[in-house]
């Protein structure tokens, strides 16, 4: 007979940690804690010693000792990165052993925005399964908290399997406006642990129906973005109305989840929760999302939701195929004392800067052109008194039927054999050149006529 060691029954199960980075989140981890999020070890990572100290986490850790003496990073990403860093073999030794590993922070800030990705690099460097699950901050927070989480974001997306981001302006479509300050942001909270929750519990082994963690892996490992959306309902048909409300909640941000390659679902209720609701809620999604995507989902008793049904839907693998065949841009990290595009930094690096002097610009050769100039060339004279003026009353095209070659009016052979002649020959020439003048400037049609 084969007895199965309990001494060793911990160690086949799969270890969650979920650790908050920063200010957001540390106060995510706390509401998990007093929530009593089960099956999962808590860390936080801080440089603000107040805050580690008001934590409910049994794991703290302060990062940039030296760099931020306990003070914070000012909001400053780059500290936070280097924070982090500055204590990078301390949190790799608190990851040790760890199968998948959640990382939350509110991004916009300084210690989460840069050093949740740190965190998730670490973690996915000792061979957990990483997934970020994040806020991007409310509207009234500034243009500048809003880029840094952006570009914070971004560069938290290559170093985590699947990444949930929690858009906080849409929490405010779904609140009452007389709900306050600070609850609404226990609100945000409540968003972070039902979108860790929702996964936790089907691995953990606390539900009805659990699947292997294994499984887990093969719907998140390396899916990029992911989409999250919760729906709550009571009354005969709870089952298909809080389905329904999970795959259009605010927070999906108008995206349809059609097209996802893996869906984790978690359907909770209390003890009454029948079959036909199971299946009613799984159908829902099911025929949203379409018939290739690997589902898998989970069911969880829990009495103190009374005739309430919750279910939770994840997402993911939209962009891994776009991906495969779209070049991405330039993602954003930090480099120096800012945010900088890595490929356009290594670009930069690569080519050094060289200040050029503007040449001018090269014509193409253009063929040589003789131009007829308006002066006498050798060979040639000035006309002087009326008499040789009233030549160029002739046609050029007479002048060169003329006897001798016309230079600018004048038969240069004539004048030369006039210079020679006697004063016979002179007069003879001079009648016969009249009366070759007066023929040209006779009309044309008066000479037919006589003709």
């Amino acid at each position: 007979m084969i007895e199965l060691d309990r001494t060793t029954e911990e160690h086949y199960g799969a270890k969650l940690r979920i650790i908050g980075v920063g200010g957001g989140g540390g106060n995510a981890v706390n509401s998990m804690i007093d929530r009593g999020l089960a099956g999962c070890e808590f860390m936080v990572v801080n440089t603000d010693v107040q805050a580690l100290q008001n934590s409910l986490s049994p794991i703290r850790v302060q990062v940039g000792r030296q760099l931020t003496r306990g003070l914070g990073a000012g909001a400053t990403p780059t500290v936070g990165r280097d924070a982090v860093l500055e204590n990078r073999d301390e949190i790799h030794q608190a990851l040790h052993g760890a199968d998948m590993v959640f990382v939350t922070c509110g991004m916009g800030g300084g210690t989460g925005t840069g050093g949740a990705p740190v965190v998730a690099e670490i973690a996915k460097a000792a061979g957990a399964l990483v997934v970020g699950v994040v806020t991007r901050p409310f509207d009234w927070e500034g243009k500048r908290r809003k880029d840094q989480a952006e570009l914070g974001i971004k560069e938290l997306k290559q170093h985590v399997d699947t990444l949930i981001v929690v858009p906080n302006q849409k929490l405010l479509s779904i609140i009452d406006k007389r709900v306050g300050f600070r609850d609404a942001f226990r609100l945000v909270d409540d968003v972070l642990y039902n979108a860790t929750r929702g996964i936790a519990e089907i691995i953990t082994g606390h539900g009805v129906v659990n699947v292997d963690f294994a499984d887990v892996r093969t719907v998140m490992k390396d899916m990029g973005e992911a989409l999250m959306g919760t729906g709550i309902a009571n009354g005969e048909y709870r089952a298909t109305e809080a389905a329904q409300n999970a795959i259009s909640s605010p927070l999906l941000e108008g995206i349809s989840i059609s097209g996802a390659e893996g869906v984790l679902i978690n359907i909770a209720a209390s003890s009454n929760m029948t079959m036909m609701e199971v299946d009613e809620a799984v159908k829902v999604v099911y025929d949203a999302v379409g018939s290739d995507a690997n589902i898998i989902f989970g069911v969880v008793l829990n009495d103190d939701l009374a005739d309430q049904m919750m279910v939770t839907v994840i997402a993911t693998g939209f962009n891994k195929a776009k991906e495969n065949k779209v070049q991405q841009p330039a993602e954003a990290s930090w480099q120096n004392n800012g945010f900088r595009p890595q490929q356009v930094a290594q670009q930069q690096a690569a080519q050094p800067m060289v200040h050029q002097t503007q040449q001018p610009i090269q014509q193409p050769p253009q063929p040589s052109i003789r131009t007829a100039y308006p002066f006498p060339h050798e060979g040639s004279r000035v006309p002087i008194g009326q008499e040789e003026l009233e030549q160029y009353n002739e046609p050029a095209v007479m002048r060169r039927g003329s006897v001798g070659i016309h230079r600018g009016g004048f038969d240069i052979r004539r004048q030369d054999a006039e210079a020679n002649a006697n004063p016979e020959q002179q007069e003879q020439q001079e009648q016969q050149h009249e009366r070759r003048r007066q023929a040209v400037e006779k009309p044309a049609f008066l000479r037919r006529i006589m003709d």
